[in-house]
């Protein structure tokens, strides 16, 4: 999991999207997938000083055998 040069500054929302991003990458780790560029992404980066009203986890682009990597794990939590 590779941080972004420059993360936002941190609120609520900003914060919610991080863990969630540290705990999927976490869990696909476990799994044995790496996706290469997760980060952060608030929807208007400075038209709202200090107050992002969301963020969202950007899970980058990956390659096809990463892709079916991802594939793979997703179907197997299915068949729990």
């Amino acid at each position: 999991m590779a941080s972004t040069p420059r993360e936002p500054s941190t609120t609520p929302k900003i914060q919610e999207a991080l863990d969630a991003r540290d705990a999927l990458a976490a869990a696909l780790s476990q799994a044995g997938v790496q996706l290469p560029a997760m980060d952060i992404r608030t929807p208007w980066p400075d038209e709202r000083e200090g107050e992002a009203s969301y963020a969202l986890v950007h899970l980058g682009v990956c390659s096809a055998p990463v892709a079916h990597a991802l594939a793979e794990v997703i179907l197997n939590g299915l068949t729990r």
